[in-house]
């Protein structure tokens, strides 16, 4: 063979192998970068879990249109808890087995704590529920407004509308306690010295009638009623509500906030229905900051796409990854729980759907009482209807 001929082999060779290495690199480029998402996909939550999964996969596609994660396509796998703690438990050990970064859910509190308690050492958990208070600088981080500010706000709007003889009902359950003592908070503040809490009401989860609780709340003749619980238990409340003949303006959780709840309530919906909920819900009706703007307005423009419109799982499911996600393709897809962890915790003046990020002020959460705004549900606009500022003082 002729030196000629062994240096055109050699460079064909070279050639090949160069090239088996550009494609190498960029199949590992392509390779998806996967996020595991316990959902309460089956049981008495999944009229959550399903609508937080439908944001996600909405916003994996806007992610990846968008180059994914540092050219990585996003690939989020979603486990069923089947609205079960023990089940969420499960699922949450055999994924922490796996070393992840992160892991999106799961969606309610007793899933989120139980769940939470595996995650002392990592990876990041993003809770979806917005009921869990996780400890500042921990691996467990929570979604959308505090239960606490919700009930700040709303106590703020119903003594400036001039209701301050007020009654409340929460489950005997460990999140009703954490309700009660939300709303115990919110009253006490020296802004509401005027607020009298009038009653108290009690009931568990499993009831199917709480007819005398609101005859009593009735006889202390309230001028305004907040009812905290979500789903099937809820709805016993409001037809309680309606049979009794308690027409005052009444509140509830932003866990109720979907349409679902409205369409399947609507025959037994107290006339006068207030749900505070995080800033995506004031969108449209006060001027927010430019940047928030930006960003809630594509929120709405994704949903608007599939001819629907955003209710509060939409805003959580959205929200959530949306941080996630921004905070990955800062750091890059190798990042440890621990960079995570630290790179959150620090996170602040950042625009969001559900309002300013700040985890500094707010740890583990990023928003607060001024992240706030009260609705009103109006029938025939088939929405809610934002009626106060951000912070819970109600529009002129």
């Amino acid at each position: 063979m002729s030196t000629r001929v062994s240096v055109k082999l050699l460079r064909a060779a070279a050639l090949v192998a160069a090239a088996s290495l550009t494609f190498a690199a960029a199949a590992r480029a392509a390779e998806p970068y996967r996020i595991d998402v316990i959902a309460s996909l089956t049981g008495g939550a999944s009229f959550l879990g399903k609508g937080e999964q439908q944001a996600l996969q909405l916003l994996q596609k806007s992610v990846n249109d968008s180059g994914g994660i540092n050219g990585q396509p996003l690939e989020l796998t979603f486990y069923d808890d089947q609205s079960s703690p023990q089940v969420a438990v499960q699922l949450a050990s055999q994924l922490k087995a796996k070393n992840p970064a992160v892991i999106i859910g799961p969606v309610l509190v007793a899933m989120c704590n139980a769940a939470g308690a595996l995650m002392k050492d990592g990876p990041v958990m993003y809770c979806l529920s917005p009921g869990i208070h996780p400890p500042k600088g921990s691996f467990v981080f929570t979604s959308s407004a505090s239960t606490y500010d919700l009930a700040k706000a709303l106590m703020r709007y119903f003594r400036t509308k001039g209701w301050t003889r007020i009654a409340i009902m929460t489950s005997s359950d460990a999140t009703g306690q954490d309700a009660e003592r939300g709303l115990n908070e919110a009253a006490a503040m020296a802004e509401n010295k005027s607020i009298e809490l009038v009653a108290r009401a009690h009931f568990n989860i499993t009831d199917v009638s709480v007819a005398a609780q609101i005859e009593n709340v009735k006889a202390a003749n309230p001028q305004a009623f907040i009812a905290w619980s979500t789903g099937a238990p809820i709805a016993t409340i409001f037809k309680g509500i309606v049979q009794a003949g308690l027409d005052v303006p009444t509140a509830t959780t932003d866990g109720n906030m979907t349409y679902a709840q409205m369409k399947n309530y609507h025959d037994f919906l107290p006339k006068q229905l207030y749900i505070a909920s995080a800033t995506w819900a004031g969108y449209g009706y006060e001027p927010l900051d430019p940047r928030l703007e930006k960003v809630i307005k594509a929120f709405y423009d994704e949903y608007a796409a599939i001819g629907q419109k955003p209710d509060l799982p939409a805003s959580i499911g959205w929200n959530s990854g949306l941080i996630v996600t921004d905070a990955l393709k800062k750091l890059g897809p190798k990042v440890t729980a621990t960079q995570l962890r630290d790179y959150l915790v620090e996170l602040k003046d950042v625009p969001s759907v559900d309002g300013m990020l700040d985890f500094p002020a707010s740890p583990q959460r990023g928003l607060g009482l001024h992240d706030v705004v009260v609705t009103h549900w109006d029938p025939a606009k088939n929405t809610w209807v934002a009626v106060s500022k951000p912070g819970g003082v109600p529009l002129p």
